[in-house]
């Protein structure tokens, strides 16, 4: 198996793997209710309807 001829040094190594890094997750703040959501996603309410973007798309069951 072939061997590297130079040892690859500590700048160059974490130049590769700069995209490595993990990011947190995006939130916004849900207008109805005030609590953090994942964005573009619907969220349900405490009377059970869903709503997305601080409008109820979906009745409360």
């Amino acid at each position: 198996m072939p061997t590297p001829k130079k040892k690859t040094s500590r700048s160059r190594r974490d130049m590769r793997r700069s995209h490595d890094g993990l990011s947190a997750p995006a939130v916004a703040v849900e207008k109805k209710t005030g609590e953090l959501i994942r964005p573009h996603r619907a969220s349900k309410g405490a009377d059970g309807a869903l709503y997305y973007k601080g409008k109820q798309i979906s009745a409360a069951k």
